[in-house]
């Protein structure tokens, strides 16, 4: 079966969503145990799935021993099977999967399916962004709101939304259920990869929160900050963030 990179990322993101829907759906594990069966079983059909269509890309899997070879790859797919565990295992809806691909370090595709809301959403197939209400909407950790992210929206006069994962947080942008998310407490690659490659296939800002590139495929995958929001708010953001020092 040959599919566009595109294609391949969306159905891999699709078909892991519904995987981890039947682990649910078993009633054979719950709570933490179930978010480490989600995550080891979706995890096994991406990297099984993409060494077989893509095996000589690099890839970086939040659930797979690192591999240093993908330093010297130009395309690398960066996957988080289960973004949001937590809620996942808690049988929320706000979690995701994560498939994304970086090209040179730059997040040039990804794919976010959201399996508790029946979506995958896709950089390459973008969609109309709705419009922002008077009062701007924050998403921030349903459990551990940062700090930067709640003076922010202290300071432009916006309402908090507390969301679990990254990629509900990053999505629910553009599904016009918020409009700013902001993030300081720190994330690893795989947590923002494939959402910014969709928020910036739709149109929307994605950076770190000084402005700088969001870059990627770096033999550290800590990633300290992230910024997505439509464009138009995006320096009245940041330059609340440097006015907060």
């Amino acid at each position: 079966m040959t599919m566009t990179d595109g294609d391949l990322a969306a159905h891999l993101a699709e078909v892991a969503g519904r995987i981890l829907l039947e682990v649910r759906a078993s009633g054979v594990f719950e709570g933490k145990a179930l978010g480490k069966a989600g995550d080891q079983t979706a995890n096994q059909f991406l990297v099984h799935a993409l060494k077989a269509h893509r095996a000589e890309d690099g890839l970086l899997s939040e659930e797979e021993k690192d591999n240093a070879e993908r330093l010297a790859k130009e395309r690398v797919w960066i996957v988080d099977p289960v973004d949001g565990t937590r809620e996942y295992g808690e049988e929320r809806a706000d979690w995701a999967v994560h498939v994304g691909m970086a090209v040179k370090g730059e997040p040039a595709l990804g794919a976010v399916a959201l399996p508790g809301a029946g979506k995958v959403l896709r950089s390459d197939q973008p969609g109309e962004v709705p419009a922002a209400p008077q009062t701007l909407r924050m998403v921030v950790s349903r459990t551990r709101p940062a700090a930067e992210a709640t003076a922010v929206a202290e300071a432009i006069g916006a309402e908090l939304v507390p969301m679990g994962s990254a990629g509900a947080k990053a999505m629910s942008i553009l599904l016009g259920q918020a409009d700013i998310y902001l993030h300081s407490g720190g994330q690893y690659e795989w947590d923002s990869m494939a959402p910014a490659a969709v928020a910036l296939g739709w149109g929307l800002h994605a950076s770190r929160i000084d402005g700088s590139p969001l870059v990627y495929n770096q033999s550290d995958v800590y990633m300290p900050d992230l910024l997505i929001c439509r464009k138009e708010h995006a320096e009245m953001v940041l330059e609340k963030v440097r006015a907060l020092g």
